[in-house]
């Protein structure tokens, strides 16, 4: 339990450090996080993602979104780090479809 609430708060941070660095907006990144954040957490409330696997996914997001703040940094994100990112997404995407679809139950 107090692992959930440090992921939880962890996320909070980050999502809130998102939002004060968001003078450059990436709109389309930003919505896609949203729907991923959503996707992990329905997995878990479903049970088709247990809490490892969760943790592991969380981590993952927490990581792009450090990479969309680096590309942010300089005032401008250019295509190259939107594309960047944009593979990361995608990656991300397929390990939680492939975590929530692995037969494993909490």
């Amino acid at each position: 339990m107090k692992r959930i609430v440090s992921i939880l708060l962890s996320v909070m941070f980050v999502l809130a450090l998102g939002i004060t660095v968001s003078a450059q907006r990436t709109p389309s990144v930003d919505r896609r996080e949203h729907r991923q954040q959503r996707r992990i957490h329905r997995g878990v409330r479903s049970g088709a993602l247990t809490r490892r696997e969760a943790a592991r996914l969380e981590a993952q997001q927490a990581r792009t979104r450090r990479l969309e703040a680096k590309a942010k940094s300089d005032g401008t994100v250019t295509r190259r780090e939107r594309a960047h990112l944009q593979r990361r997404e995608n990656r991300t995407s397929r390990h939680i479809y492939r975590q929530k679809h692995d037969a494993q139950k909490r």
